[in-house]
């Protein structure tokens, strides 16, 4: 009897011990390789409790070599991730998308690289010095970054009204002579792309670079009410495979809990397309290709710009750098409410990693870093 019950006991201690264990479920790594590591790196993502969901497209000299979803879209209601269908907030990856758009007017004739914002927006308050486009594209027009919760903005703003939050305050430094990411330098390029074109900016970037480009299941989150009808509609016609159910995730100490509502519409260009890691591989293959713009525009928007004769590893919307073992590299790291993402592309290796991940930003860059590294 005594050994009837210190085995039920001991049976009960293991059930307990696997239910509170926090690597219940965690692939050991050690021994594996290829494939077989990178799922077993991701899920143990998931595992861990690092992200809430998770998707990723690698593609090499042009072929699709991974590409896989991990996790949750939705937790609550067990929607599972996929790299097709789930949508995400990419957050700064939506400047790459901007570049583009960026690169086609200059070609149309409609504006230049180097006009001057007033050129465009002529009612925008006068700061001390002029500023260019390039200088908005690329960071340096000295424009500040946000204060406070600016960045979880939850007002249904069009581009144009957003202008209320900063336009007022004075420039940070001399245009030209310093760098400060931030996405209200977007919001000012693409109001000067719109008010230039004549047609608003998400028709625009949807007629000249999102189609083209097949990136069916990319679009603007809801927008100002206002514009819902008459614009996102037409936006997302033809959207047929995506999962509208995705829920954005902030990590807290015990699991996740839903992000705070946030309205990124009027930072569309700097963070606010909705989009699947499907894709934005995609869009790196174009960085690849090359063949929506001209070979002089790609230089342009992809030569890291100078400040004071020092790179600041950045061109016109896109990363231009190298990572830890000395690989060129283009592309866009993301952050925001609910999201996380990263756009590499490896010209030399002709290699694209897109990762998106429907959670805030929980320090995870270095495993997905050595992740990379191993293509």
């Amino acid at each position: 009897m005594l050994e009837t019950t210190n085995h039920t006991v001991d049976s009960l201690f293991t059930y307990f011990k696997n239910i509170f264990s926090k690597s219940k479920h965690v692939k050991p790594i050690d021994e594996l390789l290829g494939i077989e590591r990178s799922e077993a790196i991701l899920h143990n993502l998931v595992a861990e409790k690092k992200v809430s969901g998770i998707a990723v497209s690698i593609v090499k000299h042009g072929e699709t070599i991974f590409q896989k979803g991990f996790g949750y879209a939705d937790i609550e209601n067990k929607v599972f991730v996929s790299p097709t269908r789930t949508i995400f907030r990419i957050a700064s990856i939506s400047k790459c998308i901007t570049g583009l758009a960026f690169g086609k007017m200059v070609e149309e004739g409609i504006l230049d690289f180097d006009d001057s914002f007033y050129k465009h927006v002529h009612y925008y308050p006068k700061k001390k010095y002029d500023f260019t486009l390039r200088q908005l594209a690329s960071h340096t027009a000295g424009i500040r970054a946000y204060r406070g919760k600016e960045f979880g903005l939850n007002k249904p703003y069009a581009i144009k009204e957003s202008l209320e939050v900063f336009q007022d305050d004075p420039l940070v430094f001399e245009p030209g002579k310093g760098y400060l990411y931030n996405s209200f330098d977007f919001v000012l390029l693409s109001l000067a792309m719109q008010e230039a074109s004549g047609i608003p900016f998400e028709e625009y970037v949807k007629e000249k670079v999102l189609d083209p480009l097949g990136m069916k299941n990319s679009f603007p989150p809801s927008c100002h009410p206002e514009l819902v009808k008459a614009s996102n509609k037409r936006l997302v016609k033809g959207l047929r495979q995506a999962q509208p159910d995705t829920t954005y995730y902030t990590k807290t100490p015990i699991g996740f809990k839903k992000a705070m509502e946030v309205n990124n519409f009027y930072k569309l260009a700097g963070g606010g397309y909705l989009s699947t890691s499907e894709d934005i591989a995609k869009l790196g293959g174009e960085i690849l290709r090359q063949k929506l713009l001209k070979t002089e525009t790609y230089k342009e928007l992809l030569t890291a710009q100078l400040v004071d004769g020092n790179s600041i590893f950045y061109g016109l919307g896109f990363q231009v750098s190298e990572d830890k073992h000395g690989r060129s590299f283009m592309g866009h790291v993301g952050s925001s409410v609910g999201a996380y993402s990263n756009l590499f592309v490896y010209p030399k290796e002709e290699l694209t990693v897109s990762i998106l991940m429907n959670c805030t930003d929980t320090k995870v860059q270095n495993v997905l870093d050595d992740l990379i590294s191993k293509y």
